[in-house]
């Protein structure tokens, strides 16, 4: 795949760009598919390649898949994941993990371990305590703690203090696809029939490769709304090209 040749910050090829851009969009079977298909080149490749594995499986309600494959003498980042899959999968057994989740925060944290944060924060989320699930985040520093901090704030109507996170996640890296899709979730939160915002998420549908209904949805609405827009008007004069050289070259009757 072309994606697969995308290229880290350190110059490397980012062998796991495809699992994770998969991940991130909410492309969970694809991301399971090239998980299993990839050979990491390191042992912390490895287990960064199992952590978004057993997280699709997770978004896919494969508590089971997870539960019987992490062992309890794998790596903190994936007795992380087991933790959610416990807390997803057993209702009876909640208020327990939570409590000793509670523990676990309250000592100092490492926080480096990303995936330690972000299913912390994303069982207390579930637990309706999103004031913990933003504490948890705030210790890490990564894309993907700043993205789910985003989420957390739009469902609680703080687009002001989800605009200043935005603004942290585009110093970091503007081109990364959980910068992309945030920057997409603030402007709909924003105005949802705002022209920019709709050319954004024309824009990042292709680039995400989305099916084409999803790019002509948003197009209709832009056409509907905003039919004196320069991009619609551009827009049409192409396509309006386009009919005129397909009927110029379209066999005769």
């Amino acid at each position: 795949m072309a994606a697969a040749a995308a290229v880290a910050g350190q110059g490397e090829t980012d062998e796991l760009f495809d699992v994770r851009n998969n991940f991130y969009i909410g492309a969970f079977q694809a991301a399971i598919n090239e998980a299993q298909r990839v050979k990491p080149s390191s042992p912390e490749k490895e287990v960064e390649r199992d952590i978004f594995l057993y997280r699709a499986y997770l978004a896919q309600r494969k508590y089971g898949v997870v539960l019987d494959e992490i062992k309890p003498s794998s790596c903190p980042e994936l007795q992380a994941v087991r933790m959610f899959a416990e807390y997803l999968s057993n209702e009876n057994q909640r208020d327990a993990i939570v409590a000793e989740l509670d523990k676990k925060m309250a000592k100092s944290m490492d926080a480096s371990n990303t995936t330690f944060l972000l299913m912390a924060a994303s069982v207390y989320f579930h637990d309706q305590n999103p004031d913990a699930a933003l504490r948890a985040l705030h210790q890490g520093d990564s894309l993907e703690c700043m993205a789910m901090t985003i989420q957390i704030l739009l469902k609680l109507d703080r687009l002001d203090l989800a605009r200043k996170e935005l603004k942290k996640m585009q110093e970091q890296d503007e081109d990364a696809t959980l910068t992309q899709l945030a920057t997409a979730w603030v402007n709909l939160a924003v105005d949802s029939s705002h022209p920019e915002t709709l050319i954004n998420f024309v824009v990042l549908s292709q680039h995400l490769g989305k099916p084409p209904e999803v790019t002509n949805r948003y197009l209709s609405q832009m056409k509907d709304a905003h039919q004196n827009h320069p991009f619609i008007k551009e827009y049409q004069a192409k396509e309006n090209d386009f009919d005129r050289l397909a009927l110029q070259y379209a066999p005769s009757a």
